[in-house]
């Protein structure tokens, strides 16, 4: 029997989550029996989980806690992959958002309210978003304002402002507060115009210079603040301000260089759909079948999906927020339940941050994916980047058991394209040198030429 503790539940005296041989639990301690045993009666947490707001969960035996003294002990229904807000794009933390005031509104009218309203309680399946901590509800006392108020503005509604009307980069602030990005710098960095806007101008602006204030008080006036009475009709009247400014902000992808990747490649339609059924052949001859695939370089997934149309869990990542922007929508618009599009740099992927470092994983600590896809990805990484094969190889072996990958040689146009403002300095960058560096950590299975091209796909399993 093996239980380990889940290192980013620890903030919270009122429950945790945990593994018992490798099935998920959450242990509800004493302290939150009074607000547990309302969820229940009151029928809020059945409400959510049916409508598929809450992740499922039901009561197991209390001899499965994993400490003495347990009030409840939940199994509760694994997410596929576990992502953060600084992978989302816009539309995917928008939509977090939305949730989470959807889910504010419900629980004020079965007698309960959020205590906690962070991003992090928020998980995908597929493009669904759905609210993952059945601890973060409190008994609603009339008169008490929303304790969680100023950390949704922080989680959510000032990088989505930053996202809509600065730059879309700066969604990677998440990445340095972890706690939501400050509203006082949020006002800052924002156009004073957007005063004129009331929600922006009540939630961000005012609302942050109140807290900057506060924090410089000797207490007496953050405790006035909090002790201020606020009415029922107050209190959704504030959820529905937040839901109206959340609507209202917007961003468009634009015609970026990846954006439009398929638009602009020097792929004919022949060659573009033989790679499909080459990566779909040897998708298929891996056994057991997979359950995870990761996609490096997915662009808007249109290889991702070979594997998701196949039900198979698929992350789709890309360093271009309007190629994941794309790829989201496209998901929610067909309803897809396997394709999950997350933002990252491969040069500079999300790191283990956090507490002690464990908070919050690294890119490679949620893995390792059963299979790899890296098409038309290795000679970024080598030639825009500098990273020498054996270093891709070395990576992609940590990301991955199977790997299917394409080698794309100095004479395509694309690699030619990469290399028409700096020197060639890559005498390794071969096919030959590709192979040899790879046969250190895979086992080459199969190659084949993709069709009308110079390109080689490999299937590859890890040494």
């Amino acid at each position: 029997m093996t239980i380990q503790r889940e290192p980013g539940s620890f903030r919270d005296p009122c429950g945790f989550v945990y593994t018992r041989d490798g099935d998920i639990y959450r242990q509800v301690q004493p302290s939150y029996a009074a607000n547990y045993d309302l969820l229940q009666q009151s029928g809020l947490a059945a409400a959510l989980m049916t409508d598929g707001l809450l992740v499922r969960s039901t009561e197991a035996d209390i001899s499965l806690a994993a400490y003495p003294g347990a009030y409840r002990v939940l199994s509760v229904d694994r997410v596929p992959f576990i992502s953060y807000p600084y992978e989302w794009c816009f539309s995917q933390l928008k939509d977090a958002a939305l949730l989470t005031l959807e889910i504010q509104k419900r629980a004020i009218e079965k007698g309960m309210s959020l205590r906690d309203s962070s991003a992090y309680n928020v998980q995908f399946v597929g493009a669904k978003p759905v609210f993952i901590d059945t601890l973060s509800f409190e008994a609603y006392a009339e008169g008490k304002p929303w304790v969680a108020y100023r950390q949704f503005c922080q989680h959510f509604l000032a990088p989505l402002a930053l996202m809509a009307h600065v730059d879309i980069r700066l969604s990677q602030m998440l990445r340095i507060w972890i706690d939501g990005i400050p509203l006082d710098l949020a006002a800052s960095l924002l156009p004073r115009k957007l005063m004129l806007n009331p929600g922006l101008l009540t939630h961000i602006f005012v609302h942050g210079a109140a807290g900057s204030k506060y924090a410089d008080d000797s207490g007496a006036k953050a405790k006035r603040a909090t002790e201020t009475r606020v009415s029922k009709l107050a209190m959704l009247g504030l959820v529905d301000s937040l839901e109206t400014t959340v609507r209202k902000l917007s961003w468009a992808p634009g015609g970026t260089e990846w954006g439009n990747y398929y638009a602009n490649t020097n792929y004919t339609d022949t060659a573009l759909k033989s790679k499909q059924q080459l990566v779909q052949q040897m998708l298929g001859t891996i056994q057991p079948a997979p359950k995870l695939v990761w996609d490096l370089g997915a662009n808007t997934g249109l290889f991702s999906r070979i594997a998701s149309t196949q039900r198979i869990n698929t992350v789709a990542w890309d360093i271009d927020p309007a190629a994941v922007e794309k790829n989201y929508l496209q998901c929610k618009s067909t309803g897809e339940g396997a394709l999950l599009p997350l933002t990252a740099d491969l040069t500079n992927p999300a790191p283990a941050i956090g507490w002690n470092h464990q908070e919050r994983k690294s890119m490679l600590q949620r893995g390792p994916a059963n299979v790899v896809f890296a098409l038309a990805l290795v000679h970024h990484l080598a030639i825009s980047n500098n990273v020498p094969l054996t270093g891709v190889a070395d990576y992609l072996a940590s990301a991955g058991n199977w790997l299917i990958i394409e080698f794309v040689p100095k004479s395509d146009s694309q690699v030619q394209r990469l290399l028409a403002s700096r020197e060639d300095i890559f005498p390794c960058y071969t096919q030959d040198g590709f192979e040899e560096a790879f046969a250190t950590r895979f086992e080459i299975k199969h190659s084949a030429p993709v069709p009308g091209t110079e390109r080689t796909l490999y299937l590859m399993c890890r040494r």
